[in-house]
């Protein structure tokens, strides 16, 4: 074996002695036409935008406006039957009560994990950066649970809020309080803090208040991150300034953090306003999809492509979330848009 590779290493070793001069010529060639074309770009910019974007722009088209335009077309047809239906399934959906309990789930999941997540991870970051030691060490146990698996970390918070012998209800049975079924309680918080004051229909219910709780502990590091890497960028100065001005902690934060992070949190606001309407593995991992109560769009889409083979009727769900994203990204970009301070 051995023999024949030193062989082979022989002849491609002649080959490049004997045609040296050509290989030479050919590189030579190679280096005059990649300069001839970066003179070409930097006559014309409008071509070198093109060249540089046409890769990019078609894999957009490939892997998401094609797949958004099939959806839409899809949409228009009663997939089981094969017979275009127009605006059909949308009619459906209109009149479906499936389709706005799952719309309220996730307005409830958006507005609960979404600011939670944001104000609980600003307060960290902030901490995180007043101290001087160990601090690369928190940063370090806030982000594991980012880059940890949502399908093996649920499983833990299965086991933890097992409604007979999980962690959570012992320790509660401990100090006094009543056990919970968390992950299949479908009444709702609300209902159950106010001691049934409240409807039980009103709020999210203590199902889905777990799954809000688990998403703002996994994704609260990305943001613990971010918000450092914007604390980091604010001058010093300003914060001196203030406090010989004889400024408080609350006023230096009020006044002078918040504003220069407000770029941050428009970013983080806009993300993590997305990422709530495309909520899944959680969703599915927790609790396997069960439960009117804990049932969101992404989950009631699935439905219907996978387990009642409504091709149809899932995509005209899937472009309306769509449509529904594109608005809230637009009036968050002109509401909070307005807000935002950049130096």
């Amino acid at each position: 074996m051995f023999p024949g590779i030193i062989g082979l290493l022989l002849i491609a070793f002649a080959v490049i002695v004997l045609a040296r001069e050509r290989i030479v010529r050919t590189i030579d060639a190679g280096l005059e036409w990649c300069d001839n074309l970066l003179g070409m770009f930097d006559r014309r910019p409008g071509v070198a935008a093109a060249v540089l974007l046409a890769v990019p722009i078609a894999i957009l088209g490939v892997f998401s406006f094609f797949p958004l335009l099939y959806a839409m077309y899809i949409s228009l047809f009663d997939t089981r039957r094969g017979r275009y239906i127009g605006l059909g399934n949308y009619t459906r959906a209109w009149a479906d009560p499936e389709f706005w309990r799952s719309t309220k789930v996730t307005l409830y999941y958006a507005a609960g994990a979404v600011p939670i997540a944001i104000v609980l991870s600003f307060l960290i970051a902030w901490l995180l950066f007043r101290i001087a030691r160990l601090r690369g060490f928190f940063r370090t146990v806030y982000f594991l649970p980012y880059v940890t698996s949502v399908v093996a970390a649920a499983t833990v918070w299965r086991v933890l809020l097992r409604p007979q012998s999980g962690f959570v209800n012992l320790l509660l049975g401990k100090i006094g309080l009543e056990p919970q079924t968390w992950l299949i309680e479908p009444r709702g918080v609300l209902h159950l803090l106010s001691g049934g004051a409240i409807p039980a229909d009103i709020g999210p219910s203590l199902a889905l208040a777990c799954i809000i709780a688990f998403d703002v502990w996994h994704s609260s590091g990305f943001m613990i991150v971010v918000f450092l890497a914007g604390l980091s960028a604010i001058p010093r100065q300003l914060e001196e300034t203030a406090r010989l001005d004889g400024a408080g902690t609350f006023d230096v934060v009020r006044h002078i953090t918040l504003p220069l992070l407000s770029p941050t949190i428009f970013f983080l606001v806009i993300v993590s306003g997305i990422k709530s309407f495309q909520a899944f593995n959680s969703f599915y991992a927790l609790v396997n999809a069960r439960g009117e109560d804990t049932q969101n769009l992404i989950v009631y889409i699935y439905a219907q492509f996978y387990e009642n083979q409504h091709i149809g009727y899932g995509a005209s769900i899937a472009v309306i979330m769509c449509a529904a994203i594109v608005l809230l990204s637009v009036v968050q970009w002109q509401v909070a848009g307005r807000k935002v301070y950049y130096e």
